[in-house]
């Protein structure tokens, strides 16, 4: 369990003032000393990460994070961090003394619940105080539980472990699949995997091992081959597969050796769906047509990775953006979790695949992104834009190309 990746896990956020007892909370729940425990307030620096497994759920995510009340320079930056946990929570605790709850908590329960992010109130150190019945019950009005406990002793951890279970996203419980629905099962689905300098030695990257691992679990038969290989391996077969995914890096040599009645796409778009929201990024990848010179372009990578050569993010899809709008843009990379607050100066966002992340952080950016008014799509869509083949790209998904073909309504409508 400890080698599920991070974006198959549930994420779960504690939240709260310094020395409440989030930490301990934490070390109760996981049954280890994770976080640093002690009297001293600001113990907890950066968000302190556990993962778990939590059943009948599965394998989660703990995220410890530093107390929101923190104070000065140092603290701002504590706080700054604990505000982008919000994003990628799929269930917040709140932790609280009992006897003490007041704006901070306030706070973080309106942020989840404007997230539409489930949250349950933990009152902690029950052995000196208890909260006031108006308060539980004025949570309870909020749909948000409370429980009781005695971190430091264990207490109220069990009744927590079930409450977390109940909160459970119906989405994480049943989770979606990567391809499994674009074939039958027995169909073939081709993988084109280049090996390049960016893919770890000895290793497939990871939306390639999701992918290989999705198919399989949809009783999928899958031929993975190079680029190159490509157009040798369709003619050695009696019948031609349901589906190829290729790299988008290699869209147009896939796209060449691959016949026009067979389904096509890459691991990018698959993820585009998977991870995000498949129309709202189309949508935003029709920007495209429309940008002019100097526009500004934020391309955002979850991964810290050293960028090589030719690297995606900063060579290629600059370039080949560049190249079909025929006019100089203004281009901006950044990588992680940071994410600027002033979006509106951007025209268009282009992020990976966000195959590292949950599917909740990358929806809070792309709400980020539709409330300041900047489209988004992401490195697959914006690719297969840039090359002329959008649409084939998008065959696969019907619901997708509805969304195109609306937008190119309302464009010749204008």
């Amino acid at each position: 369990m400890q080698k599920t990746p991070k974006g198959y896990r549930l994420h779960i956020g504690l939240f709260g003032r310094r020395n409440v007892g989030k930490s301990s909370l934490l070390n109760a729940m996981t049954r280890q000393a994770v976080s640093i425990v002690s009297e001293q307030a600001g113990t907890t620096t950066d968000p302190v990460e556990k993962p778990m497994e939590l059943l009948p759920i599965g394998p989660v995510l703990f995220i410890d994070t530093a107390g929101i009340d923190d104070v000065g320079a140092l603290g701002e930056q504590r706080v700054a961090s604990t505000h982008q946990v919000f994003d990628r929570t799929d269930i917040g605790i709140i932790v609280a003394e009992a006897g003490h709850w007041g704006q901070y908590e306030d706070l973080v329960v309106g942020e989840l619940r404007r997230r539409g992010i489930p949250a349950v109130a933990v009152f902690n150190k029950c052995d000196l105080a208890t909260p006031k019945a108006d308060l539980i019950e004025r949570l309870a009005e909020a749909k948000v539980p409370a429980i009781s406990a005695v971190a430091s002793r264990g207490e109220g951890v069990l009744e927590l472990r079930e409450m977390l279970i109940r909160k459970a996203p119906d989405d994480f419980i049943n989770t979606p699949t990567i391809l499994g629905d674009l074939v039958q099962p027995g169909g073939l689905i081709v993988l084109v995997v280049p090996i390049d300098m960016e893919a770890p030695k000895g290793r497939l990257i990871l939306p390639q091992v999701q992918s290989i691992r999705d198919a399989l679990d949809n009783d999928a038969c899958c031929l993975i081959v190079k680029d190159r290989e490509l157009r040798s391996a369709l003619d050695r077969l009696k019948d031609p597969p349901a589906l190829v995914v290729t790299d988008s890096q290699a869209f147009l040599k896939v796209a060449a050796d691959t016949p026009d009645d067979v389904l096509m796409t890459s691991f990018s778009i698959l993820f585009a769906r998977f991870k995000g929201d498949l129309p709202e990024l189309v949508r935003g990848a029709a920007t495209i047509e429309h940008l002019q010179a100097n526009d500004r372009i934020l391309i955002a990578e979850a991964c810290s990775h050293h960028p090589i050569g030719d690297d995606i993010g900063r060579v290629k899809i600059p370039r080949w953006l560049t190249q079909y709008v025929g006019q100089p843009l203004e281009i901006n990379n950044i990588q992680g979790h940071d994410f600027p607050e002033d979006l509106d100066q951007y025209k268009l966002v282009i992020h990976c695949g966000g195959c590292m992340w949950n599917r909740r952080e990358m929806l809070s950016r792309i709400a980020r992104c539709r409330q300041a008014g900047t489209a988004i799509t992401n490195y697959g869509l914006s690719i297969a834009y840039s090359l002329g083949i959008f649409r084939r790209a998008l065959r696969p998904f019907p619901a997708a190309l509805d969304a195109m073909d609306r937008i190119l309504e309302d464009s010749s409508a204008d």
